[in-house]
């Protein structure tokens, strides 16, 4: 009984937070929205015991993906109200493309059949003296170790890309040469002038 009380309270704020972050007019706001929502469905792992899945959603997307997104929402000050400005422009397309999504939608939810022999076909769970990590890094490193090592390249392949499609070169700044300044000597980097008296450098 209390379980079923706390799934219907994370699950209807859950659904009341995800409303507010596609409708709420400030950014900041919906990026909190978006935080809770996601603190909400971390709870609900934890009701279903995929307390692995739960760490993972609060540790990588609440404190990571989301406080980036709110800190560059909040740095850049972007003038929202102009990007608004045309969306009645697109509204139309939006609509169709909206409708043709739902209806996609309702075709696979109507056409959704379940297998006869699913439960008789499921894998078998783990014993309980293992944990439901433990398990899960069991399956990873050993049936899945490759896809899972590919993904790492996929995702290292993705960080690059995005590091040299933004860094920009700018000839007007002066950076630092490590090989110059290890080569230098101090005949080449400490210059004795003698300064007649009642006389500046010139």
């Amino acid at each position: 009984m209390l379980a079923a009380l706390f799934f219907y309270l994370f699950a209807i704020v859950l659904i009341g937070a995800s409303f507010m972050v596609v409708t709420v007019k400030n950014p900041v706001h919906a990026v909190l929205f978006l935080i809770l929502a996601f603190f909400n469905a971390a709870a609900l792992f934890v009701l279903l015991g995929a307390e692995f899945l739960a760490m993972i959603l609060v540790v990588v997307y609440v404190g990571a993906v989301m406080v980036l997104f709110l800190f560059v929402v909040m740095m850049l000050d972007v003038n929202f109200t102009e990007l608004r400005s045309g969306v009645l422009k697109y509204l139309p397309v939006g609509l169709v493309v909206g409708l043709l999504l739902m209806v996609e939608l309702i075709f696979v939810v109507g056409a959704w059949v379940t297998a006869p022999k699913l439960a008789s076909d499921a894998p078998t769970p783990p014993s309980a003296e293992v944990s439901n990590t433990e398990a899960l890094g069991r399956l990873l490193y050993t049936d899945y170790v490759y896809l899972f090592e590919a993904a790492g390249l996929i995702l290292l392949v993705a960080m690059i890309g995005a590091i040299v499609l933004t860094l920009h070169h700018r000839r007007d700044v002066k950076r630092q040469d490590i090989g110059e300044q290890v080569r230098r000597s101090p005949e080449t980097a400490v210059e004795v002038v003698k300064v007649e008296t009642g006389r500046g450098l010139q």
